[in-house]
């Protein structure tokens, strides 16, 4: 037989000693081998000492290119002297000690692993077999079995598996053997299939006969010991069996011993190893019962107590932890029904879907927590569940749309046109001849704002008792009487007439308007002098600039100017100031009256005496369950002097809002107005920075958590505010307590439970007609101590991740800081942190999923004020009413020159009226030429606020009409180049309600576009009939974009739709024509990524899932056939990039971006009017540079990844450290928090309701 002669790497000598010997024990394999033993042993003890001695000889044997492995492989196979083989595995195991894992990986690939079992199985039949042999055989297999993949089905398949149990029951008390065999044990147990088999082979239980108490002896042993045993228990058949033994008290007793004797922490990993058994045990419901009996909860607590002082045992403390929260019971969440606690009776019932499930529930199910308080489902090997996380992993893209006809645009319109024609009476301006029109008249255009919402109120002014801030709120010293629940409710069951109808088109006999304010100079050019005589032109209108002087064809100017102001759009620092300096002028001596507000107490509205319901101090009006609106004469004389923020604000009237209050339909029948609302907002001048994370805050709070099943009698668990105890929510206590309320609009908090002294649990209500979608807050607190550091905890919130976690904190407003002049919402709250708590939430509120948990958001803060009253919002409110008032002091912002019409959509489903607004330019004059060019305007149409919760959209929604609405010539020239249809409010019933993401409907109204039901859903159906109008008679709108806000990312950015990204993405077949696509879609987003310092072209997506094929973008996309179909999504956190990096977003932030929003449009327009349509597509790839290659090679753009970095504390979010469950509505699953020791799986159910 003609062997292949020794190979040699270039390089190496030929004539190398070591080389030569590998040549030489070449050439005995086989049955010369066994005729010259003596031979063989010479060759390899040579062969030994080369390796040993000469680090070279090591490295030539091991080269690229060498053949040695082989040749030692083959001789060790081929090999039957026992000191031969024993030579040769102590060369293998010289070769192997070095080279970082390298050279095991060549020993695998060689087939390695599968000689040493069958030398195991030779040598396992001598009798009796060679200690030394077994020694080296295991020590080898050691440091093989972690590299080798399949190791373990390896050594199954050969029946290693007895042999080393074998030999571990013989050798139990030699040590030198034992460990090389619990290693290799070790490694077998890490497949699920062999700890399941060793289990059943008695491996558990002579485990435990091998950990032992404290000792400094065989440390080594007792940690490969307690390794393999944790492997074993991941098994739940061998949990059970360690359970069933009685083994947990044993492993808590001797965690303990360790513990209290390792005082200088040198055996760290061996307490950590007993750990990660408990750990493993407690994955099952008897090892959690077994646990709680053993005291496990006690014991944890308190060696984990003694350790938070030693950083370097945290690993010991986190894993504690863990165990603790597992198998702390699970509570119930203290409320009679997770629905909500209003009730609003549907005109009629989906017949499938959550509600119909709501309304078809029983009576008396109880449907906060389930039968069964725990989670059998997870119980399943860890081991094949995550395997099933990494199927979910890899299968994230699943969701996108991989039909190429639903990629395309409808080609038959879906309504007739007969039924579309009514909606004709919305674009008066597309038919407009403004005949008869005086253009010379002051006033240009009429606006229905006062039809729009003052008739509302005056069917419900007479009867209706709307509540107002006064004096008597802040001061302690009055107690009024109380008064009967008849007259506490002596407004509900009003309902307000549909409003007339608007006039049909602009009115030229009205009367000469307000004065005009420069919008621009005070929200937007702030970096100009607030006190020029130009900021606040004469009554006679005509001190506005006027862009009609300007002829057409200075388009260069224009673009220049753009150019120009981006910078002044942009909030500069020291523009901010001047907001600041008014309010201090207030406080100033010798201030002129003008500056205060003086609210006589009690304040007259329509005749009835208006009372404030849950002041500070000690008083309570109307929160104690009806009080009266009598008052001595000592508080009748009391006067509240605030600010006159309308001095700051120029669109804010205190006054104007409590009218508009009186037009709002509440289900609650609200009867009460927050201070925030009433006084108003001004954005600090200060910049609010992301806070940073506090190591071990969230472990710090987990611990305080558990100390309440340690210590009960700790607990108060006292109820201080219920809304489901409608007749008196707040309830009375000795003054001990916080005193809570969420009765007014947009207010949402269900219950108060006081903890301790200074901590609370706080329950949020659920949307109407719905059991979940827990997120909103907005409440106010009175009765607090000042310098006392209070601690609240919101404890059903749904969400598996929050940017609370990551730097965002809570919104307060206090009213004493507003009475001093500083009347705003700022950020506050420290160690604050985000996580799964132990209340159950049950199968019904979570889709068909048992064992789920609810989320926790906790914060901590102080008081600065005596007798305040402060308000706690998850973002800054912007109620409906206040949307009203808005628009109506806008009307009073117009100037001749600007076409300004608001009509009523349609009516929700509580009679709140739904506006719609059009605004564009005049024309110049009523001929021919002017009014063609005024009708035939592109269309921008705009939509805000589908989402009660993300108020953030409503003030970029504020930001953009009032740009749109002033006086700069930009804005004039945005106006004389669009028609703009904006619908500022598409949920008014949500917003009203407190709601966080649906309508009175129970349903997210972005999710009904494809087929909204008229009565379930008016304002999406009669929104997508003026859009379908507009198709029909081909006017489709230019851009559709609907604002948005988002709780999980950063920054601002777009969602737009795109064939060709989405096929991209998906690895689906298509042909080149179903790829032809105009890249435009991207010009509009690549705008705003250059102009405006918030928002992210990177976090952008232009792929079409079908988890959102009935949202707005993509059915505008489809069916209207609008390219430029866009959701904007604001972040309710804060930038990690641009010029607010690291800073938290606040209101003049999100009010520039609306203002940035309009100027993209302009930038847009200049693109889009470029005759050369060439020109214009090179401009646009211009523009795009090269972001469609990067998106053609990224595989998860459109996953909305968290993207944070790591912290030095692991953040677990979950009970247990790597079985969170995805959401059942879960699209994307692939969120890792990016820490090797806890890898969660974050599945977020909000991804696949982010739009």
């Amino acid at each position: 037989m003609n062997k292949p002669k020794m190979a040699t790497e270039k390089g190496v000598p030929s004539n190398s000693r070591v080389l030569m010997l590998l040549g030489q024990l070449e050439r005995l394999n086989g049955e010369a081998m066994m005729r010259d033993v003596e031979t063989a042993r010479q060759v390899t003890t040579k062969i030994l000492h080369l390796i040993q001695t000469q680090e070279k000889s090591g490295k030539e044997v091991m080269s690229k290119g060498s053949s040695g492995m082989e040749v030692i492989l083959a001789s060790l196979e081929s090999s039957r002297d026992v000191q031969t083989t024993l030579n040769i595995m102590y060369i293998l195991s010289e070769l192997l000690t070095v080279g970082r894992g390298r050279r095991v990986g060549v020993f695998v690939s060689k087939g390695g692993t599968g000689v040493l079992f069958q030398i195991l199985n030779t040598a396992n039949k001598d009798m009796p077999p060679s200690e030394e042999l077994m020694l080296q055989l295991h020590s080898l297999l050691a440091k093989v079995g972690p590299k080798d993949r399949k190791f373990g089905v390896k050594a199954r398949l050969s029946g290693a598996l007895n042999i080393t149990v074998n030999l571990i029951k013989q050798n139990i008390q030699n040590t030198k053997l034992l460990l090389p065999c619990l290693q290799v044990l070790r490694a077998y147990s890490t497949n699920s299939v062999n700890a399941i088999s060793l289990g059943k082979n008695g491996v558990v239980e002579l485990m435990f006969k091998i950990v032992a108490p404290y000792s400094k002896k065989n440390t080594s042993l007792l940690k490969v010991a307690l390794d393999a045993l944790g492997a074993l228990l991941k098994s739940k058949t061998n949990a059970r069996r360690a359970v069933d033994g009685g083994h947990v008290p044993v492993m808590l007793a001797l965690y303990l011993d360790w513990h209290r004797n390792d005082t200088r922490h040198r055996y760290m990993l061996i307490r950590k190893g007993f750990l990660v058994c408990l750990r493993n045990i407690t994955n099952i419901k008897l090892g959690r019962k077994a646990f709680i009996e053993a005291d496990g909860m006690r014991i944890l607590y308190n060696s984990s107590t003694e350790c938070l002082p030693v950083r370097t045992l945290d690993p010991l403390v986190n894993t504690s932890s863990l165990i603790m929260r597992k198998c702390f019971p699970k509570n119930r969440l203290p409320l009679p029904t997770i629905k909500s606690a209003f009730h609003y009776q549907l005109p009629h019932v989906p017949a499938a879907g959550p509600v119909a499930q709501l309304y078809s529930q029983p009576p008396g199910v109880d449907d906060v927590v389930d039968e069964s308080d725990d989670n059998e489902e997870t119980e399943a090997d860890t081991d094949s569940e995550n395997e099933e996380d990494e199927k979910d992993h890899g299968t994230a893209n699943d969701d996108i749309e991989t039909d190429l006809n639903k990629l395309h645009p409808k080609k038959s319109p879906s309504r007739l046109f007969e039924e579309l024609r009514v909606y004709e009476r919305f674009f008066l301006e597309l038919s407009e001849d403004f005949q008869g029109y005086n253009f010379d008249c002051s006033k240009s255009a009429s606006s229905t704002s006062s039809s729009l919402f003052s008739s509302s109120s005056s069917s419900t002014r007479s009867t209706r008792t709307i509540i107002v801030p006064t004096a008597q709120a802040l001061s302690p010293k009055h107690d009024p009487k109380p008064s009967s629940p008849e007259d506490h409710n002596s407004f509900r069951g009003q309902r307000a007439e549909p409003p007339p109808p608007p006039p049909c088109g602009p009115s030229p006999s009205l009367p000469p308007p307000l004065t005009p304010l420069q919008l621009d100079t005070i929200h937007l050019t702030k970096d100009q002098d607030q006190k020029e005589e130009a900021g606040i032109p004469s009554p006679d209108g005509h001190k506005t600039l006027s862009p009609f002087a300007r002829p057409p064809s200075q388009g260069q100017v224009i673009e220049q100017s753009l150019a120009r102001s981006l910078e002044c759009v942009s909030l500069e620092e020291e523009g901010r100031l001047n907001a600041e300096e008014a309010l201090k002028g207030v406080k100033q001596e010798g201030s002129p009256v003008s500056a205060t507000r003086h609210i006589q107490s009690p304040l007259l509205l329509g005749g009835i005496a208006a009372r404030r319901v849950g002041g500070g101090g000690g008083s309570n009006w109307g929160s104690d369950c009806g009080s009266e609106g009598a008052e001595d004469e000592s508080v009748e004389g009391a006067v509240l002097e605030v600010p006159d923020t309308a001095l700051l604000l120029p669109l804010h009237d205190p006054d104007l809002y409590v009218e508009m209050v009186k037009g709002t339909n509440s289900v609650p029948q609200y009867a009460e107005v927050a201070y925030p609302d009433y006084f108003g907002h001004v954005a600090p001048t200060f910049r609010e920075p992301l806070l940073d994370r506090v190591y071990g805050v969230q472990r710090s709070k987990i611990f305080q958590d558990i100390e309440r099943l340690i210590h009960p009698n700790d607990i108060l668990d006292k109820v201080v505010y219920d809304l489901d105890i409608p007749s008196c929510p707040v309830i009375e206590d000795n003054g001990e307590s916080l005193k809570f309320n969420s009765q007014f609009e947009s207010g949402n908090l269900r219950k108060a439970v006081q903890v301790r002294k200074y901590e609370y649990d706080l329950v949020l209500n659920s949307d109407i007609n719905s059991n979940h979608y827990h997120q909103w807050f907005y409440f106010e607190v009175s009765g607090m101590r000042v310098g006392t550091m209070y601690r609240f905890n919101i404890i059903n919130c749904e969400k598996s991740n929050s940017q609370f976690n990551y730097g965002m904190q809570v919104l307060m407003y206090s009213v004493q800081e507003a009475i001093s002049g500083r009347p705003r919402w700022v950020r506050t709250g420290t160690d604050i942190c985000y996580y799964k708590n132990h209340f159950a939430r049950s199968s019904i509120a979570a889709g068909g999923q048992k064992g789920k948990s609810y989320y926790t958001l906790t914060f901590s803060t102080n008081f600065s004020h005596k007798d305040d009253v402060c308000y706690f919002a998850y973002h800054y409110p912007y109620t409906y009413s206040t949307l009203k008032m808005h628009l109506s002091k806008l009307e009073a912002l117009r100037t001749p020159e600007i076409y300004l019409r608001q009509d009523v959509l349609c009516e929700t489903l509580s009679g709140n009226s739904c506006p719609l607004l059009t605004i564009t330019a005049m024309p110049e004059s009523n001929s021919n030429d002017h009014i063609c060019q005024f009708r035939n305007r592109p269309l921008i149409f705009l939509s805000a606020r589908v989402h009660p919760g993300e108020t953030n959209a409503s003030w970029v929604m504020k930001g953009t009409l009032e740009f749109l609405m002033g006086p700069s010539p930009l804005a004039a020239s945005l106006r004389e180049a669009y028609i703009f249809k904006i619908v500022p409010m598409l949920n008014p019933d949500g917003v009203v309600n407190g709601n966080h993401r649906c309508s009175l409907s129970g349903e997210d109204l972005n999710r009904q576009w494809q087929n909204p039901n008229p009565e379930l859903h008016p304002t999406i159906y009669h929104t997508k009939s003026l859009l379908q109008y507009l198709a029909h008679i081909q006017r489709a709108p230019l851009v559709f974009c609907d604002y948005h806000g988002h709780s999980r990312k950063k920054n601002v950015f777009m969602y737009g739709c795109s064939v060709k990204e989405t096929v991209w993405q998906s690895n689906i077949s298509a042909t080149s024509s179903d790829l032809q696509e105009d890249l435009g879609y991207r010009t509009l987003p690549k705008i705003l990524s250059q102009i405006a310092p918030a928002f992210s072209m990177a976090s952008c997506s232009f792929v079409v899932e079908r988890s959102k094929e009935s949202t707005a973008r993509v059915v505008v996309w489809r069916e209207i056939g609008v390219q430029r179909s866009y959701t904007m999504e604001s972040t309710l956190c804060g930038c990690d990039q641009g010029k607010y990096k690291g800073l938290q977003i606040g209101t003049r932030e999100l009010e520039e971006m609306g203002a940035q929003f309009c100027m993209a449009l302009l930038r847009l327009k200049r693109l889009t009017g470029l005759r050369n349509h060439q020109h214009l597509l090179d401009l646009e790839s211009d523009i795009i540079g090269t972001q469609s290659k990067v998106v053609s090679s990224c595989p998860t753009t459109y996953v909305m990844e968290e993207d944070e970095p790591s912290f030095m504390e692991a953040i677990d979010y979950s009970a247990e450290s790597n079985d969170e469950d995805g959401e059942p509505e879960n699209e994307h699953a692939g969120e890792v928090h990016d820490n090797p020791d806890h890898i969660d799986q974050l599945s977020d159910s909000e991804n696949n309701h982010r739009e």
